[in-house]
C-alpha cells in the first residue's frame, strides 16, 4: 500500500503505547490535559468504528499501568500488554496481538515519540506493516518529540495530525454527521477544529 494511499479504517490498528504517568509528567503541565484528550477521542473514534487497540504499558509492575483518564476510555476486556522492550515489535506476545487482528496498517499514539513509539514503528515497519504516527497524540519533551517524527518520517513512516486520521477514517459527510450524532458523548479535544 502506498503512502499516498488514504488510511482505511477497515484494515487499522491503533496503538496506544505507554501513556503512563512516568512518562507524561516528564512533560510541560500545560501539553498534559490535551495530549490525553486527543488520544482518548481517537480510542473513541477508533472503538465506533471498530478499529481493534493495542495497548502498552512499559515495565507494569514498576511504572504501574496506563493513565486513569485514557484507562477508562478503552472498551472492557481491553489487555494492557506489558511491554519490556522499547520497540514493541520485538515482543512476540505483542507482535502475536497485532498479528491476529489481520490488520496491516498500524497508527502509533502514545509516549515517548523518540523512543517506544520511535522503535515500535521501526519494528512494525520491518515486519511488513505499513505504519503511522499521530504527531499530535505523541510526545516526548522536546527536541526529542520533534527528533523523533523526523526519524520516523526518514524511515518511511506516515505522519498524520489527529484531524487528518479522523477524515480518512469517516470518508464520507455523512460518515461524519453519523459518529457526530452516535458519538455526542465524546468531547472534541480543545483545540481541533473539525
Amino acid at each position: 500500500m502506498s503512502d499516498q494511499t488514504a488510511i482505511a479504517p477497515d484494515d487499522s490498528i491503533l496503538f496506544v503505547i505507554d501513556v503512563q504517568s512516568a512518562f507524561l509528567d516528564k512533560l510541560p503541565s500545560s501539553e498534559r490535559r490535551p495530549l490525553l484528550e486527543r488520544i482518548g477521542w481517537l480510542i473513541g473514534v477508533a472503538t465506533w468504528l471498530q478499529i481493534p487497540l493495542v495497548v502498552t504499558a512499559e515495565d507494569l509492575p514498576h511504572l504501574g499501568g496506563v493513565v486513569p483518564d485514557i484507562a477508562q476510555l478503552l472498551p472492557p476486556d481491553t489487555p494492557t500488554h506489558n511491554k519490556m522492550v522499547f520497540g514493541l515489535a520485538a515482543d512476540p506476545a505483542i507482535l502475536a496481538a497485532v498479528a491476529r487482528t489481520s490488520r496491516h496498517t498500524a497508527i502509533l499514539t502514545g509516549l515517548e515519540t523518540d523512543v517506544c513509539v520511535a522503535q515500535s514503528a521501526l519494528g512494525l515497519a520491518q515486519q511488513g506493516y505499513r505504519v503511522a504516527v499521530v504527531a499530535d497524540a505523541t510526545a516526548a519533551p522536546e527536541p526529542a518529540h520533534t527528533a523523533g517524527l523526523s526519524r520516523m518520517r526518514d524511515a518511511g513512516v506516515v505522519v498524520v495530525h489527529v484531524k487528518n486520521l479522523y477524515y480518512e477514517w469517516l470518508r464520507t459527510v455523512e460518515q461524519a454527521h453519523r459518529f457526530r450524532s452516535e458519538s455526542a458523548h465524546l468531547r472534541v479535544p480543545e483545540g481541533l477544529r473539525l
